[in-house]
């Protein structure tokens, strides 16, 4: 069996120092092989985008610092790599797209040299070749008219047609890896199906592997074919799509699910919000993270910090309270 394109080993992402530290990413561990799309999941502030940004190092260094593991990107440690390096693998071998388009586009440059920009430099590309193929990686994301649309700006588009954008930028080098960080928080509903439908046939057709950063469990259940699952800096379960929706074991996952309203449920039947808040990752309590919050507590939960357990193929969850100890099953 073949190695994962990408492989997260113990990641840990310190925001400051001393007693005031913040553990922003604690000891995260996944995979992502080629082709795949890995959903992560979780409230805001789980640590989801830091994840992402530390993949890419592009943690604000000060105060971020990536502080211990490894992240193998085709079995090479990219912690260990010079800034010099790490911009060629940037936009060339790992693409990002980011939660909102419009602070990521550079508003006083056109579309056109914003997308032929990573193609010429990355692929050495003359400039008419890479306008060339801007035009046609923004044909290819369905932008109408895309030859004149090379010389318009960013504040010109909608927020959907901005987003298709970065998805061309994105794909502008045939990257082997895309990481989409809420891509579409900021669209309405008809345009989110519209560009995740787009940059899942998109990535279908390069073999490129996808990581969706979403708090969307809608999204998740269409899209992804894995999913980790984060809270308080930590992954708290993995598994398989389907696995995670017919099987959710960690209280956080049925929670999440529990939340959001499903074409299955009876008429009446109230959803139930997760009572609480998010964790302050400054002021973590002790013991599991989540047991503020949990109805499934017990004593051990506000001691012990659990690990990551097997609970079947691939399914891996951390809690001391099983489902059929809780009364779920």
């Amino acid at each position: 069996m073949s190695k994962p394109l990408l492989q997260v080993k113990n990641l840990t992402t310190k925001f400051g120092s001393g007693p005031g530290a913040v553990t922003a990413v604690n000891n995260v561990s996944f995979d992502v092989n080629a082709g795949e799309t890995v959903a992560i999941v979780g409230e805001s502030g789980s640590g989801k985008s830091i994840t992402a940004l530390s993949i890419l190092r592009l943690v604000p260094d000060p105060p971020g610092k990536i502080v211990g593991g490894e992240i193998l990107f085709d079995g090479i440690d990219l912690t260990k790599l010079s800034e010099e390096k790490m911009r060629d693998i940037r936009g060339n071998r790992i693409a990002m797209i980011f939660q909102e388009p419009m602070t990521s586009l550079n508003p006083s440059l056109t579309i056109g040299l914003q997308i032929a920009e990573p193609i010429n430099l990355h692929m050495k590309m003359p400039w008419q070749k890479a306008y060339a193929k801007a035009k046609e990686l923004l044909d290819r994301v369905r932008m109408p008219d895309a030859q004149s649309r090379l010389e318009t700006h960013p504040h010109q588009f909608s927020g959907g047609m901005r987003q298709r954008i970065m998805i061309a930028m994105a794909l502008a080098c045939q990257p082997k890896l895309i990481i989409a960080d809420e891509p579409t928080t900021a669209l309405d509903v008809t345009v989110q199906a519209q560009i995740l439908e787009l940059l899942k046939e998109l990535t279908r057709e390069t073999g490129s592997a996808l990581i969706l950063i979403t708090h969307d469990l809608g999204v998740v259940a269409r899209y992804a074919d894995r999913v980790c699952v984060m809270y308080g800096g930590k992954i708290i379960e993995t598994a398989s799509a389907r696995e995670l929706y017919g099987n959710p074991l960690h209280p956080y996952t049925r929670g999440l699910m529990a939340s959001i309203p499903r074409l299955d449920q009876q008429a009446g039947v109230r959803l139930v919000p997760i009572k609480g808040q998010p964790p302050n990752l400054a002021q973590l309590p002790p013991g599991c993270s989540f047991n503020p919050r949990c109805s499934d507590v017990v004593e051990r939960c506000r001691r012990d910090v659990p690990a990551l357990m097997k609970a079947g193929d691939k399914h891996m969850h951390a809690c001391w309270v099983s489902p059929h100890e809780a009364g779920h099953v």
